[in-house]
């Protein structure tokens, strides 16, 4: 028997309940990981209140990130071994999540953690790291040189997009709404930050870059910032968008002078090859040193629901 967290139907964060449950049974490709630490996104709260694209047979538990220590493995599994340090990200919505002592994953969502980083450092690459590559990589198609907009730059993603830029050698201009979510933008190397709760932060941002737009946006409200994002950008510049809660009325014509594009970004819809090439990525810059993971607040397994109330209500002195 192992400890999870269950939800038998779809709501707020009171569906969380913690319950003793039998293991997961292994299949020929899968891996059973003992669990030492979970990621909560904010696509876990999205997939617990039943408003996601792809949802789960009930009941289930959740969480798509993780790290651990292989427990068993499938007969068919080549990937890892038992004992191996490992971290998890799911870009399946299945039963057996790791907001438990134990998760039975695919083989293809189980990867090797460099032993520089701790279990809780692991639990914070999956779902912001491989974002964070698809975005700015397959989706903006970013170039050395140019420059990005990370509109909300202080959350798990937002970092992770910071320190991918730089290592890829564009400027980087980064927003967050409290003094410490900007001083954390800074630290991880953005050339130009700005609060965008601030009045006429659009204004500033323009200014303080030459008056010149930006190539990219990588945007992560989208139903707050989208239409404004156009004012943002210079000729042909595009917009990734990784986070949006809501609809919002647009200008077309904004977009039509200068050509500018638009692109959803949704980590679940990579196919197998983009899923090879975005996770070998993470793995060669967690070689290279430029993955490094923020870690903001640390919850135990009975503290699940707090923790999807803190992850989508933003209670962070980071903005």
């Amino acid at each position: 028997m192992m400890k999870a967290i269950r939800v038998l139907k779809f709501g707020s964060p009171k569906v969380l309940t913690l319950q003793s449950v039998e293991l997961p049974k292994i299949t020929n490709s899968t891996v059973l990981v003992q669990i030492a630490a979970a990621g909560v996104n904010p696509v876990d709260t999205y997939i617990r209140e039943g408003a996601f694209a792809t949802l789960p047979d009930l009941p289930y538990t959740p969480g798509k990130d993780g790290s651990g220590v292989v427990h068993a493995v499938g007969e068919n599994v080549t990937k890892v071994k038992v004992g191996q340090r490992v971290f998890v990200c799911s870009r399946r919505t299945g039963q057996y999540g790791t907001y438990a002592e134990y998760s039975l994953v695919p083989e293809d969502d189980v990867f090797p953690l460099d032993d520089k980083l701790s279990f809780e450092d692991g639990a914070a690459l999956g779902v912001a790291y491989f974002t964070a590559y698809r975005a700015l990589m397959l989706k903006a198609k970013c170039m050395a040189g140019e420059t990005v907009l990370i509109h909300g730059a202080s959350g798990a993603v937002g970092l992770a997009c910071v320190q991918l830029a730089k290592k890829q050698g564009l400027k980087v201009i980064g927003t967050a709404g409290t003094q410490e979510g900007m001083d954390l933008v800074q630290d991880e190397g953005a050339d130009i930050v700005v609060n965008h709760k601030a009045k006429g932060y659009e204004q500033e941002i323009l200014e303080k870059n030459g008056n010149k737009g930006a190539d990219i946006i990588i945007e992560m409200l989208a139903n707050i910032n989208l239409d404004k994002d156009f004012d943002l950008l210079g000729p042909r510049g595009r917009i990734a968008i990784v986070g949006s809660r809501g609809s919002i009325k647009i200008d077309p014509r904004k977009m039509m002078g200068r050509e500018l594009q638009v692109v959803g970004v949704a980590l679940l819809n990579s196919t197998h090859d983009e899923w090879n090439l975005i996770s070998q990525g993470v793995l060669d810059g967690i070689k290279d040193g430029w993955v490094k993971p923020v870690i903001e607040k640390k919850y135990s397994l009975e503290e699940c629901a707090a923790a999807h109330e803190d992850v989508i209500n933003k209670k962070s002195s980071k903005g």
